[in-house]
């Protein structure tokens, strides 16, 4: 299926607000929103502005996914960009995720010619995530125990991933040095 990545439109506030509250989010933690708080996001550049972008990813013409962008402003002075990607109930499981995580990769890479490193993080127990992470060239480069809150008081460990310009350009991944002690 044809897949596009079109960004967040002003006028789309309430197609967002919709997709939030009313899909289930089981690894993107405790957090409730509603339409009040997307609206005053959206408002405040939470999700479009001088330090973040999203995207919808549209596939068969559906809405069927989002990618935002952040902590885009700490590129200039040698910060990594990190994402939060969303894919609705109905379209998980196909490898949207993946096609997302390598568009995103490669929009990054190519908007940002400085950009050395782009980074994410996903719960320990996203074994779909962490599957998407390194089937896309991203390398496992943390593991931060009880550090992700969730549901009813309860606490994961969190897995960071990365990916070098050097490695996406080669297309050959290279691991940190873990025996380094």
């Amino acid at each position: 299926m044809d897949t596009t990545y079109r960004r967040l439109a002003a006028s789309d506030t309430d197609y967002l607000a919709d997709f939030l509250i009313n899909e289930s989010w089981p690894f993107h933690g405790p957090t409730v929103l509603d339409r009040d708080t997307v609206r005053r996001r959206v408002r405040e550049g939470f999700y479009d502005g001088d330090d973040s972008r999203t995207f919808w990813i549209i596939e068969g013409g559906e809405r069927a996914g989002l990618i935002r962008l952040f902590d885009l402003s700490d590129v200039p002075h040698g910060g990594a960009p990190l994402f939060d990607l969303r894919i609705g109930g109905a379209h998980r499981g196909r490898g949207l995720g993946g096609r997302a995580l390598v568009w995103l990769t490669h929009y990054l890479f190519t908007e940002f010619p400085e950009l050395r490193r782009i980074e994410g993080t996903t719960r320990q127990d996203n074994r779909a995530m962490r599957r998407t992470f390194l089937s896309s060239g991203y390398v496992k480069e943390a593991h931060h125990r009880d550090a992700w809150p969730g549901e009813g008081g309860r606490v994961h460990d969190a897995v960071g991933y990365a990916i070098l310009r050097r490695d996406w350009l080669s297309g050959v991944t290279t691991p940190p040095d873990w025996n380094d002690e």
